[in-house]
């Protein structure tokens, strides 16, 4: 077997032995001083006491604020469509909030056919009426007061 002189098996493996020496001389003494002397840790910053009381509050929080919110983003969702419809001066306009409630009632199975609904454009009903946009109320005139009117 050839070998060079920078490499020695026997002195590679003793040289790495002094390092990991070197290194436990160091750190040795204050291992063996952190395990006689440290003193137990909690898993938590708050006492035993304040750690029920808190986890006693987050629970009720969860069982009761929780749920009211959750219905309350259901409904707010469910009814996007209807609102979308509204701005864009959908001509169904009643059905689709029809169809919104009845989405409710069966459990959001309807929900995507309202989405559709809201952001189509009714073919039939651009035939039917000649525009495809629901036309606003116009406000009914006040009549004139019946003074005024014998007057002229």
């Amino acid at each position: 077997m050839i070998t060079s002189q920078n490499q020695r098996p026997d002195v590679g493996a003793s040289a790495s032995q002094a390092q990991t020496g070197k290194v436990w001389s160091r750190t040795g003494p204050a291992l063996l001083w952190l395990l006689l002397f440290a003193t137990p840790l909690q898993a938590s910053m708050l006492s035993e006491g304040a750690l029920d009381i808190a986890a006693e509050v987050l629970s009720w929080v969860v069982l009761l604020v929780a749920p009211v919110i959750a219905i309350g983003v259901f409904l707010f969702v469910h009814i996007l469509p209807e609102k979308f419809a509204e701005k864009r001066r959908h001509p169904q306009l009643a059905a689709i909030k029809t169809l919104c409630f009845l989405s409710l009632v069966f459990g959001g199975l309807l929900w995507p056919i309202c989405w559709v609904w809201a952001f189509s454009k009714p073919v039939l009903y651009k035939q039917a009426y000649g525009t495809d946009k629901l036309e606003e109320p116009k406000p009914a005139q006040p009549a004139a007061p019946p003074s005024v009117q014998g007057e002229a």
